[in-house]
């Protein structure tokens, strides 16, 4: 991934105000590997997302550091999504 279109993505203005786990999950969503965000599909179930990724803790949150709240796994699929479609424009 671009480290200049992982910045971008993680400043782009596309849903308003963030807060610092905004820019956590941006950040995090923006690192994955390309191979793996292009086996993503927005069928799947919430289950099959967290094993997907990997990263979910047992109670359903999002790994992350440096965080004020809790990611669950419909924010986390809203936010996969913006990149893919942020990534696929070139942006």
């Amino acid at each position: 991934m671009s480290t200049d279109l992982q910045l971008e993505f993680e400043t782009f203005a596309g849903a308003g105000p963030k807060d610092e786990t905004d820019y956590a999950v941006r950040s995090y969503v923006s690192g994955l590997a390309d191979d793996q965000l292009d086996e993503y599909d927005p069928n799947w179930t919430d289950e099959q997302v967290m094993d997907w990724d990997g990263n979910f803790r047992s109670d359903g949150a999002l790994m992350l550091v440096c965080c004020e709240r809790d990611v669950d796994v419909g924010e986390f699929r809203e936010v996969v999504e913006e990149f893919l479609r942020f990534r696929s424009q070139g942006k």
